[in-house]
């Protein structure tokens, strides 16, 4: 990145849009965000993280759709960024079997449309969200990067996959810097609701019972967000021609350890009812993060014992426990 770059963040209004959003303005950049605002969780923490988290950092924000691809273009022709952090995506594994088309529309035409009109407007770089799902029920721990990741077990993990081919032809047809970053659970202050770490949470202070899938036998290599913020920020700073990149924490954390350190940090006990494995779910995921250490000098610092009291502190905070 020059010393001010323009910057358009698609999904710029979630949870890790947001988080990066805060960041690049601190850094001096002017930062465009791009944010459908949809229902898939509360709509109203994400207003709040623009409002709250982004306050008093001076930005631009459009209510639009990324697969418009008139609003969208609007948008780069007034401001021709001269970076794109493409966050934007409809998230969420087990949704996707509800609304398959979601995915479809969002993941796919939605990223075609930023892809095609960075082409278009001659953008720089672009840093793309990616996955850790893409490795599927990976045979051999921790996943690589030239690991194979063609066989996907959610419809969510068909889709990143499939962003990511449509991005390296971008790359090789034009010219155009890509870098696709494969995010490993991603926790931490103003979390998607949707997620484990933050419903076990709501869950512990209501007294309310959660499920515990895989009969609590699942790993997840959880990665703090100022880390992925980080790693997204020097994936913008370095602009590689192309690389797919992990980044997590490089060590998985067995299911129960989140639910006893929530509990510990709630002063609550859960009540727990062990299920089986949802069959678009894996039992454990686990990065090989020495690609991102070598490509963007990254390395993860924040443990699960430190971030999830950080996390039921914000919590307790935001909702008045």
């Amino acid at each position: 990145m020059d010393q001010q770059d323009t910057i358009l963040v698609t999904g710029g209004a979630g949870f890790i849009g947001a988080h990066v959003s805060k960041r690049l303005i601190e850094l001096g950049h002017k930062v465009i965000i791009v944010d459908n605002i949809n229902s898939y969780y509360d709509a109203s923490l994400k207003e709040a993280r623009l409002k709250t988290l982004l306050k008093d950092t001076p930005h631009t924000f459009y209510r639009a759709d990324i697969q418009d691809t008139d609003a969208m273009r609007e948008i780069f022709a007034r401001h021709k960024p001269t970076l794109v952090c493409h966050q934007a995506a409809q998230a969420g594994v087990r949704y996707a079997i509800q609304d398959p088309f979601a995915y479809g529309n969002s993941n796919l035409l939605g990223t075609l449309t930023i892809l095609q009109l960075a082409k278009e407007y001659n953008v720089k770089g672009i840093v793309l969200a990616s996955s850790s799902s893409v490795y599927g029920e990976a045979k051999h721990y921790p996943v690589k990067e030239t690991d194979t990741t063609d066989a996907p077990v959610s419809l969510y993990a068909a889709t990143k996959k499939s962003c990511e081919l449509i991005a390296y032809s971008y790359h090789h047809l034009n010219n155009l810097p890509i870098t696709c970053l494969r995010y490993f659970t991603v926790y931490g202050p103003w979390g998607r609701p949707d997620m484990a770490f933050f419903s076990f949470t709501k869950a512990a202070f209501e007294g309310t019972p959660i499920d515990v899938y895989g009969n609590g036998e699942m790993a997840r290599d959880f990665t703090y967000i100022d880390d992925i913020v980080e790693g997204i920020t020097r994936a913008l700073e370095v602009n590689l021609p192309w690389a797919i990149i992990n980044l997590g924490r490089g060590k998985p954390e067995p299911l129960m350890h989140m639910i006893e350190l929530i509990e510990t940090a709630t002063g609550k006990t859960l009540k727990k009812r062990f299920v089986g494995m949802q069959q678009d779910d894996v039992k454990q995921t686990w990065a090989d993060v020495s690609l991102a250490k070598t490509l963007l000098g990254w390395e993860p610092k924040t443990t699960l014992d430190e971030g999830i009291p950080t996390f039921a502190e914000w919590y307790k905070n935001y909702y008045g426990v």
